[in-house]
């Protein structure tokens, strides 16, 4: 008995002994596997870091882009005051816009948009089917509507500017210079099925190299902000090489500069109600001057302008989705000459002008939008509106009545977005003066229609109604 329990203290120690070594290395070896699973979770870390830098970086190392092409067919049809008529049954048109952003850092932004839009089968609106092809372009290749007017396909700049975004004693400011958006402006970009750019598309539609200055005063009333605008839209210099050897000096027998400043204000906006303010003076605008023996383009006087408009988005508080969806506006706008010893809109005499707009936008079972717009414009009525999306000029700048109806409908839809829609839209004007699409001079002095003895005395025949009919589809991503 007293050896086997001898037997077992020893076989126990023995094994007690093991164990004893066993747990050592254990301990040793998670004690190693301890230091390196920390050594592991430094390198993870660092490379999070090193992995977010690089995220960051290519955040704003690299263009974005995004494209927006539409194609187009319009129906036009034209009628002036003796009954004469010209039409054009089937216009096809393609328009392509290229965007591109850069954020180099989160204050500093450079954005731009090349564009072509052409007519199927036209090279620079020139028709090869014309008996007089130097008929050509006229007025279209100003560079105000440069990229509204069909020409050809070579890619132009639409817009091109940097934004800087600093945060100035509380305020957040922005500063901007280049080839700033000037189109599809508040509320016309309803119809247009574009996000809101920056003029108010009642008075201001047309392309313009500028800068813009603006402070954000979201604390003082909900979506406050006031933005002062400049722009050049002619340029007084000579060209290269030029024949005295004065390259690039300004030549006083060429029209002087245009230049217009304003100021443009969103009053207030809770994404309910809406209100936005402008006014602007733009100084030596241009005009033809009739009493030469050979009318030719002159610097004008300057012109004022101011315009003020409401809109309310979602009528009630949550009463239906119908109504939650709806939008009307309205807007009033004027315009007053400022002659400087010549004749602006044919007279010696300061003339103003005004306009009123009106319209609603619902939507429709399908999940599209139908539109409603009228407006009125005055005997003297002028506004810069020279870039409006139109064929038939510009429905905003009508001395008379302008009636428009438009249904947009997203086809594909992708995050909430729409890839591919269409849009069917009809416009109609009624003029009751001569001038509306005209420049600043002789050619836009307005006559009564129905005034045959003065029309005869002007020897002109101007367009009484015309009317459009078209149909898109569009692809954006």
């Amino acid at each position: 008995m007293k050896k086997t329990l001898l037997s077992m203290a020893v076989i126990g120690g023995l094994f007690s002994g093991a164990y004893a070594d066993d747990l050592s290395d254990l301990k040793s070896q998670i004690k190693s596997l301890t230091k390196k699973v920390k050594s592991l979770e430094k390198k993870q870390k660092r490379l999070k870091k090193s992995v977010a830098k690089v995220k960051a970086h290519d955040a704003f190392d690299n263009i974005k882009w995004d494209v927006d092409f539409r194609t187009s067919f319009d129906n036009l049809h034209y009628k002036t005051v003796s009954g004469e008529t010209a039409s054009n049954n089937d216009l096809y048109t393609n328009r392509l816009w290229l965007g591109m952003g850069y954020q180099v850092t989160p204050e500093m932004i450079f954005k731009g948009q090349l564009s072509f839009n052409k007519a199927f089968g036209a090279d620079g609106n020139v028709n090869p089917t014309q008996k007089n092809p130097a008929r050509g372009r006229g007025f279209d290749a100003f560079d105000w509507i440069v990229n509204e007017s069909l020409t050809d396909d070579t890619l132009k700049v639409r817009e091109a500017f940097w934004l800087w975004k600093p945060t100035i004693g509380g305020y957040s400011t922005s500063f901007s210079v280049g080839r700033r958006p000037a189109t599809n402006g508040y509320l016309i970009n309803l119809r247009d099925d574009d996000k809101a750019k920056s003029p108010q598309g009642h008075i201001i539609n047309m392309e313009f190299d500028g800068a813009s200055a603006t402070l954000q005063l979201g604390n003082v009333l909900p979506g406050m902000y006031v933005k002062l605008c400049a722009g050049r839209g002619l340029t007084n210099a000579n060209t290269k090489l030029d024949q005295a050897g004065f390259d690039y000096a300004t030549d006083g027998d060429d029209l002087d500069n245009t230049d217009l400043i304003g100021v443009l204000a969103k009053l207030y906006d809770d994404g309910q109600y809406g209100a936005m303010m402008t006014l602007f003076r733009a100084k030596s605008v241009p005009g033809y001057d009739a009493s030469s023996v050979t009318p030719v383009l002159k610097t004008l006087g300057d012109i004022d302008g101011a315009a003020l408009s409401f809109k309310v988005q979602g009528i009630g508080d949550e009463i239906n989705d119908f109504l939650d969806d709806t939008i009307v506006f309205a807007s009033f706008a004027m315009s007053q000459t400022r002659p400087n010893g010549t004749r602006m809109l044919g007279t010696e005499t300061t003339k103003s002008g005004y306009s009123y707009w009106l319209g609603a936008q619902v939507p429709n079972a399908t999940g599209g939008k139908f539109g409603i717009e009228y407006n009125h414009g005055s005997e003297y009525w002028r506004p810069f509106t020279y870039g409006e999306d139109t064929m038939i000029g510009s429905k905003m700048a009508v001395r008379g009545n302008a009636y428009e109806a438009y249904w947009t409908q997203p086809i594909i839809q992708k995050d909430g977005k729409d890839v591919f829609s269409m849009q069917v839209r009809y416009t109609y004007l009624d003029y009751d003066y001569s001038g509306s699409n005209a420049f600043f001079g002789d050619a836009g002095a307005p006559i009564s229609l129905d005034d045959s003895a003065a029309l005869a005395k002007a020897q002109i025949d101007p367009v009484e109604t015309a009317q459009d009919l078209r149909i898109y589809f569009r692809y954006r991503y």
